[in-house]
């Protein structure tokens, strides 16, 4: 993995649970509008709505430069519109720059043909 895919990748990985977090906390907040006098929608709103545009836009870039295949970013769409699914996109895209590292390091040692 080069270092441009590696960085797509982990920005994508670095904003996706913040944007997991907002989405949550703007359920919160819609709840809590229509059972108390509390409104923070508009303000949730806008900073998910941020946090998610920065999601579609790193996972087109980390889509590209990886090189996924077609279900792989899918999945890593689909998990951006869940409730807590930016937590197991994070955690999928840690385990796998962590596997590009440690191959990476096995081929510059000769451990490996690969």
């Amino acid at each position: 993995m080069d270092l441009k895919t590696a960085t797509a990748i982990r920005r994508l990985r670095l904003v996706s649970a913040p944007e997991a977090i907002s989405f949550l906390l703007l359920l919160v907040c819609s709840v809590l509008k229509r059972t108390t006098d509390f409104n923070a929608v508009p303000v949730m709103g806008a900073v998910h709505g941020a946090l998610f545009v920065l999601y579609v836009i790193f996972w087109a870039d980390a889509w590209n430069r990886a090189k996924w295949s077609l279900k792989t970013a899918a999945l890593y769409f689909v998990l951006s519109v869940l409730p807590a699914g930016g937590f197991f996109a994070e955690h999928r895209l840690r385990r796998e720059t962590e596997d590009a590292v440690i191959a990476s390091r096995a081929r510059k040692e000769g451990v490996v043909g690969a």
